[in-house]
């Protein structure tokens, strides 16, 4: 079961994230790539433009993703997220409380210069821990 770790020593998270999460590794370990706003059908790229939208997209391929490994979103322990535009993070934030519930995974977040496609202004990798 995963939990999330707190620390009297260190500040609470400015976002929707744990510092630390804990899970005994027993179950099968997913590594999810990058995930951008790319739809389904291989060639539209969801929300051009709108930060909200494209996460929206994101978080919808994570949990595909989660699903075809047996599992759920509540099984990611960890994000990675690269960020166009780092002044997104709150928008970002807002749409993360509604797919990730508490425990909620461990998390960095940077901004990086380019992506694949300019349009893409968001990509989220994961490690998720499937129950056996």
């Amino acid at each position: 079961m995963k939990q999330q770790l707190v620390s009297p020593k260190l500040a609470q998270p400015n976002g929707h994230f744990s510092h630390a999460t804990m899970i005994e590794a027993r179950g099968r370990l997913v590594f999810i790539s990058g995930m951008t706003a790319r739809a389904a059908d291989g060639v539209t790229i969801t929300g051009v433009g709108d930060i909200e939208a494209q996460t929206r997209q994101v978080c919808d391929n994570l949990k595909a993703a989660c699903e075809a490994a047996g599992g759920t979103l509540e099984d990611i322990c960890r994000v990675d997220v690269y960020v166009r535009n780092i002044e997104h993070f709150e928008i970002i934030h807002k749409v993360r409380r509604e797919y990730f519930k508490s425990p909620v995974p461990a998390s960095t977040m940077v901004e990086v210069s380019k992506m694949v496609k300019p349009e893409y202004l968001i990509e989220i990798s994961a490690i998720a821990v499937i129950p056996e």
